[in-house]
C-alpha cells in the first residue's frame, strides 16, 4: 500500500490522530447509551474500528471521509498476509461495517466505504464434546471432592452440575445472584448476551449440589462485599470466568480420554446430548439462548459426525 504501515503493531504505537479518537469514542458511547451493549462487547468493537482508522491514518487518510473501500481491504489483506484466522477477519470486518453503516446514517459519512467489504466466511469447526460417560465420571470425582466438605470444593461440584445441567455461557454463570434461582421450580434466571433475560430449567443432582453449596459452603466464605453473588471465591467475591475455567480443566484432567475442554465444551455437550437424547431442536435454541436457529444447527453436525464415527468403527461393511 502507499507507504503505509504494517497491519501488525510496531514496537512504538503511533500517537491516534484527534479524528480517530473522537470518532471512536462517539461510536462507544452509542454502542453503551443506544444500544446497551456490554462492556466487553464495546471494547471489541472500539477496538478493531480504531485499529482499522489508525491504519488508514497511516495511508493517507486525514479524516474520515477519506476512507476508502480499497483502503479497508488492503487492510484486512494485511491482516490475513499477518496470519489471522477466518474467524478474526470475519470479525473486524464485520465491526468495521456496523461502524459505517453508523457514520453513515449519522451524517458523519456521505456515503459507506465499507458498504462492498467482504470477508472470508468462517469455516464452522465441530466442538471438542465430552461424552455422556466422561460427563458422568467428571461429576462423579467433584462429588468425592465434595464429601471433604471443603466450601470451594462444594461449590466446584455446583458449578459443574450447574453448567452441564443448563447449558449456560460461563459469563452467564458468574453473573448469577442468589435470588436467580427458583429451587421450587428448577430454573435459574439468566442475563445472556444483549442483555437478554431467559429462564432455564435445570435438574435435581444440580439442585442437589446447589443445595449443599448454598447450606454449607457459601456462608463458611461470605463477607461483608459478596453481596447478592451465588457463586463466590475463596476471598468472598464473586468468581470470575477464570476461576471457572481453572476448576473446570482441572477436573476433567482426573477423566481419562476426556477431551481438556472448558467451561464452554461443557455447554458443546450438554446440547450435543439432549439432541441425542431426542429434544427439539428450537427447545434447545431456546435453552441456550441463541438468536439464530442456524447457530443451534451445528449441533445436530456433531451428533452426526459422532454416529458416523461409530458406524464405521461398528459396520462389518462401513
Amino acid at each position: 500500500h502507499r507507504g503505509g504501515v504494517s497491519a501488525a503493531s510496531t514496537s512504538e504505537p503511533a500517537p491516534t490522530p484527534a479524528w480517530v479518537g473522537e470518532v471512536v469514542d462517539a461510536y462507544a458511547a452509542h454502542l453503551l447509551r443506544e444500544r446497551d451493549r456490554s462492556e466487553h462487547t464495546i471494547r471489541a468493537y472500539a477496538g478493531d474500528v480504531r485499529a482499522c482508522l489508525m491504519w488508514c491514518a497511516h495511508d493517507g487518510s486525514d479524516a474520515l471521509a477519506d476512507v476508502t473501500l480499497a483502503q479497508l481491504r488492503s487492510w484486512l489483506g494485511s491482516l490475513a498476509s499477518g496470519g489471522a484466522a477466518r474467524a478474526t477477519l470475519s470479525r473486524r470486518s464485520a465491526a468495521v461495517r456496523t461502524f459505517f453503516a453508523w457514520t453513515t446514517r449519522t451524517g458523519r459519512t456521505a456515503t459507506d466505504p465499507a458498504l462492498r467489504l467482504a470477508s472470508p466466511k468462517r469455516q464452522r469447526t465441530l466442538p471438542d464434546v465430552v461424552s455422556r460417560d466422561g460427563m458422568s465420571a467428571v461429576l462423579d470425582v467433584a462429588a468425592v471432592a465434595a464429601d471433604d466438605e471443603d466450601p470451594i470444593h462444594l461449590r466446584n461440584r455446583a458449578v459443574l452440575e450447574l453448567l452441564y445441567a443448563s447449558g449456560i455461557r460461563v459469563s452467564e454463570l458468574t453473573g448469577l445472584d442468589v435470588d436467580d434461582l427458583d429451587r421450587g421450580r428448577r430454573v435459574v434466571r439468566v442475563l445472556g448476551k444483549g442483555r437478554k433475560e431467559r429462564v432455564v430449567p435445570y435438574g435435581a443432582p444440580a439442585d442437589e449440589a446447589l443445595g449443599e453449596w448454598l447450606e454449607r459452603g457459601r456462608p463458611r466464605v461470605v463477607v461483608e462485599g459478596s453481596g447478592p453473588a451465588l457463586f463466590l471465591g475463596h476471598r468472598g467475591r464473586r468468581v470470575d470466568p477464570r476461576q471457572v475455567r481453572e476448576v473446570v480443566h482441572s477436573l476433567l484432567a482426573h477423566v481419562p480420554d476426556a477431551p481438556d475442554v472448558g467451561p464452554h465444551g461443557l455447554r458443546h455437550s450438554a446440547a450435543t446430548h439432549l439432541l441425542e437424547g431426542g429434544a427439539d431442536l428450537r427447545m434447545v435454541q431456546e435453552l441456550l439462548g441463541h438468536s439464530s436457529l442456524a447457530t443451534t444447527q451445528i449441533y445436530t453436525h456433531v451428533s452426526l459426525d459422532r454416529l458416523r464415527r461409530s458406524y464405521e468403527q461398528a459396520h462389518p461393511r462401513a
